[in-house]
């Protein structure tokens, strides 16, 4: 699955979702220009010879060195002009492994996609490359003259052609990537910090708490429109009654069930819906909140009635151990339905 926003979202004014023929179409059609982020290409890819760069290998680490991109095939590179090609030469379990082969690190997330008209009378190619959070990626091939010495190249998108990385841009990308690593921790940890302290600030005896925390790898950028109030009702909606169908325990209802009351009016927050529960009193206390860069946040009081028996007195704070496994199944329910909403590939951390 590609991503769901790309130049041509862009370009066509069109809302976060997959990428179709009729926007390929429109988009060349139309002149789009070629970017960092798109590469028309007339011919599919084919493999190195003479001892060349692998020129599929080159290109996709190109797009996923600098900020992702589109790798299509079957519009004319100078004037646009779609021109198609024909499907059944693309192979795409090639064309992976070509970028198993030659690139490192590993890039998991590559699409490969063919769009064709209903008729069946034109068809692309689309290979869609998200920007990677590991870049950069070296490019491995051999010498026309020694085949048997390895070589490597660390390729990017410089405006609409590809150039070759110097020492000193290479040194700045491996330092962006573990900027980018430690950046991801800091604010993952910020957002579970602020969500611990809003729940704490409503309680009035000790209790403990169930927290999580999902972000993307690729956050949807800014410039995307926010999800409506009823799209986001939906997704936990939906996401609980995916959880529950996935209980063995039909009697052990998951924290998102607490929501039902609030489901139908989300409150709005800093680019961020959220559901909450923690003034009503009503049940188990529950929040959860789904933020427009894709983070979503589940905070449930694992305290409420677990109860000791009678004969097994005790001091300690419980908790339930049955609502502590529907909290893991809604995380990862809610989780990836609000991806789904915008048919990202990113894993959650």
């Amino acid at each position: 699955m590609a991503r769901s926003w790309t130049r041509l979202h862009e370009h066509l004014g069109a809302r976060p979702g997959p990428l179709t023929f009729e926007m390929v179409k429109k988009a060349a059609e139309a002149g789009l220009a070629e970017s960092d982020d798109l590469d028309w290409k007339e011919h599919l890819p084919q493999p190195p010879r003479e001892g060349r760069w692998n020129e599929l290998a080159k290109d996709v680490a190109a797009m996923a060195n600098t900020r992702g991109g589109l790798l299509i095939y079957g519009v004319t590179d100078q004037t646009t002009k779609p021109v198609g090609i024909d499907p059944d030469d693309v192979n795409a379990q090639q064309y992976a492994q070509w970028i198993r082969n030659h690139v490192q690190p590993y890039l998991p997330d590559v699409s490969i996609t063919v769009l064709s008209s209903p008729e069946q009378a034109l068809s692309f190619l689309v290979i869609d490359v998200p920007a990677s959070p590991m870049a950069p990626h070296h490019v491995y091939g051999t010498a026309a003259k020694d085949k048997d010495q390895q070589a490597s190249v660390v390729p990017y998108r410089d405006r609409d052609h590809t150039a070759w990385m110097a020492e000193h841009q290479i040194e700045r990308a491996y330092r962006d990537r573990f900027t980018r690593a430690q950046r991801t921790q800091d604010e993952t940890e910020a957002l579970g910090a602020n969500v611990l302290e809003s729940v704490l600030a409503e309680q009035a005896e000790c209790s403990a708490w169930f927290i999580a925390v999902a972000r993307p790898d690729r956050p949807l950028p800014r410039t995307a429109p926010p999800l409506a109030r009823e799209k986001a009702t939906d997704v936990c909606s939906t996401a609980s009654a995916r959880s529950q169908h996935m209980t063995r325990n039909p009697l052990v209802a998951g924290p998102l069930r607490a929501l039902e009351i609030v489901l139908p009016h989300p409150r709005p927050g800093l680019r961020r819906w959220t559901f909450s529960t923690l003034a009503r009193r009503l049940g188990r206390e529950v929040l959860a909140e789904l933020h427009h860069d894709g983070s979503c946040v589940l905070a449930v009081n694992l305290s409420w009635r677990a109860l000791p028996r009678e004969d097994e007195p005790t001091t300690e704070l419980l908790v339930s151990a049955d609502a502590a496994g529907a909290c893991c199944r809604d995380t990862l329910t809610l989780a990836q339905d609000w991806a789904a909403t915008w048919a990202w590939t990113a894993p959650s951390r």
